[in-house]
């Protein structure tokens, strides 16, 4: 998926991709590692624990094997 960088440096990241990893508005944490740039919600009081793991409860759609295949088609466009 294609989307550009504002000269104040703002980034949009589209909604049919903030829905199919769950990021909403709020804060977020930003990483670098490598050339890549992670975003990731930071957790509030809506974590929880699954199988001796902190998760953040998914907000969004259910990513899958054909959801991941559409991002990377519309990618290539």
């Amino acid at each position: 998926m294609k989307t550009t960088i504002d000269r104040a440096g703002r980034l949009v990241i589209p909604r049919e991709l903030r829905a199919q990893v769950g990021l909403s508005a709020g804060d977020v944490r930003v990483t670098v590692v490598g050339s890549g740039v992670f975003i990731e919600p930071i957790a509030h009081d809506d974590v929880e624990e699954e199988e001796g793991r902190l998760v953040i409860p998914s907000k969004g759609l259910t990513l899958t094997a054909d959801a991941v295949g559409d991002l990377r088609y519309a990618d290539q466009k």
